[in-house]
């Protein structure tokens, strides 16, 4: 967990932590940023083993950096480890971005929010006009955006998981919230699937299946319609998952989850630095990243 901040040019000033991190393009994202908005800083990996993240925060704040991407596994320990939490980021149980002020360590979550900007730029729809299903909903990211989509108040939310318990501890949690009224919880097995789809405009996969070859189809191919709009969490360099390719071959619309990274780089950066972040150097990044 040793980085040396000053031999960077400009110095280290903002971090993605991970637990393995090696395979972040962040950097690559956020670099290109930082030089066109003229920030004297550098964006750096560092890897933080399980159990060491307040310990890192510290390390972080003491070296005079701005602030920190968190990714998996450390977005709920990061929750504990921080001063001051953003409400929605309470909400959503989770923090993934930190900003660092006067020494204070401010915990923020661009999980919904990054996913309610994807969503209107590849789909140009609102969360709250569509029935949604949530493949993957009892932990993690996707209970980030099943309750972000309650608190958008969107049609109908249902929640397909392995676990049915992880999932109805999510759907109790939301119906707390009360602003979504047709709430359910399903297996993830091709019959309930299958059904379900019929009764769904948006379909999002949280799960990390679709990352290797070989990975079982998350949902029944036949049940895809061109009316779908399918959201893949889960991107591959050099390819597309079978769930997207499915999804294609049904003339459904389709996004995969480098969108989501892009959009929530860009609320970090507005996290750290008050104001828009150049979206479009960041896209180029991202993609020259995924390409190369």
């Amino acid at each position: 967990m040793n980085w040396d901040a000053g031999r960077f040019t400009p110095p280290a000033r903002l971090a993605v932590i991970g637990d393995p991190i090696a395979h972040s393009r962040s950097p690559q994202m956020h670099n290109p940023a930082l030089q066109a908005s003229g920030i004297d800083a550098h964006y750096i990996r560092v890897q933080v083993p399980v159990g060491r993240v307040a310990e890192a925060f510290r390390q972080f704040a003491a070296c005079g950096f701005l602030g920190v991407n968190i990714t998996i596994p450390h977005k709920f320990e990061a929750l504990d480890a921080v001063d001051v939490i953003d409400p929605l980021a309470r909400q959503l149980g989770a923090v993934n971005t930190l900003a660092i002020r006067d020494g204070k360590l401010h915990g923020y979550n661009s999980d919904g929010p990054g996913f309610l900007r994807s969503v209107k730029e590849a789909f140009g729809a609102d969360v709250k006009n569509l029935r949604v299903l949530i493949l993957g909903a009892g932990g993690g990211a996707g209970r980030a955006v099943a309750v972000q989509c309650a608190l958008e108040g969107c049609r109908s939310l249902i929640l397909a998981n392995r676990t049915l318990d992880k999932a109805q501890a999510v759907m109790q949690e939301i119906r707390e919230i009360g602003q979504t009224s047709l709430l359910g919880v399903v297996e993830m097995d091709e019959a309930h699937l299958a059904y379900q789809m019929t009764q769904c405009d948006l379909i999002v996969n949280a799960t990390s299946l679709g990352m290797k070859d070989g990975d079982m189809r998350l949902v029944p191919a036949a049940a895809l319609e061109s009316r779908h709009l399918v959201f893949d969490m889960v991107y591959r360099a050099g390819g597309e998952t079978l769930l997207l390719a499915d999804a294609k071959q049904a003339c459904a619309k389709v996004v995969d989850g480098l969108t989501l990274l892009l959009h929530q780089g860009a609320i970090s950066f507005e996290h750290w630095f008050g104001r828009p972040a150049p979206l479009d150097v960041m896209r180029k990044g991202l993609r020259e990243a995924v390409a190369s």
